[in-house]
């Protein structure tokens, strides 16, 4: 059983179908024009104190260094746990696909900013509640701070779905962030020195991703 979820969007004469990796320059920082929610995920070197649940901050504190778990839940684009330093974190977005469709109703960019030398690496993965088994994609983004300008790159492939091996038929399978609601669905984490990821979700361009169905 799939759930509906309403998303902003523009008339279908003004939304641009783009492939995974693929970018509009207009802004000229490689992220397309027009409305967008931003999200930064910010390394810092002590934990912080305070819970911040439910802030609406459009910030998630996370290690400078190690891992953390970011727990997503579906609704309109909202951080529900800030601080990933004392646990996990928390952040609310909408089903980017219903039915899995393999192109998106809305598209994520990101880049790295902040000191140069850091990285970070991101898996999106679901743990399966009726079994317990746990996946994570076959996909990750990758942001690194380099010295030279940092740009957007198109980042919805890796964040807004889980492709995983199928160990019975040796194929690839891709699950849509919130296909399945017995899964629950978490971006892994990994800070190395990375100060700033900023992610953009523009709810006016559409991503074609990947299809499943090779072999593992």
């Amino acid at each position: 059983m799939r759930r509906a979820m309403y998303v902003a969007v523009a008339v279908a004469s003004a939304i641009a179908v783009l492939p995974a990796g693929a970018t509009t320059t207009s802004t000229g920082t490689g992220a397309p024009s027009g409305a967008h929610y931003d999200l930064n995920i910010i390394g810092v070197d002590k934990a912080k104190s305070s819970s911040m649940t439910g802030s609406n901050t459009h910030t998630i504190f996370v290690p400078l260094s190690g891992n953390c778990k970011i727990n997503l839940s579906e609704g309109d684009f909202q951080v529900t746990d800030g601080n990933c330093t004392d646990g996990p974190a928390g952040f609310q977005l909408p089903n980017p696909d219903p039915g899995n469709t393999g192109t998106t109703v809305y598209s994520v960019y990101a880049r790295a900013l902040g000191k140069p030398g850091g990285s970070s690496t991101t898996n999106t993965c679901f743990t399966d509640t009726s079994t317990g088994s746990t996946y994570c994609s076959i996909y990750t983004m990758v942001e690194t701070r380099t010295t030279s300008k940092s740009s957007f790159t198109n980042v919805s492939q890796d964040l807004l779905y889980v492709y995983y091996c199928d160990t019975t038929t040796g194929k690839i399978v891709r699950d849509s962030l919130f296909d399945n609601p017995l899964y629950q669905y978490y971006w892994d984490y990994t800070n190395n020195g990375l100060r700033l990821a900023q992610l953009r979700f523009y709810p006016s361009v559409q991503t074609t991703v990947a299809a499943p169905g090779s072999a593992c």
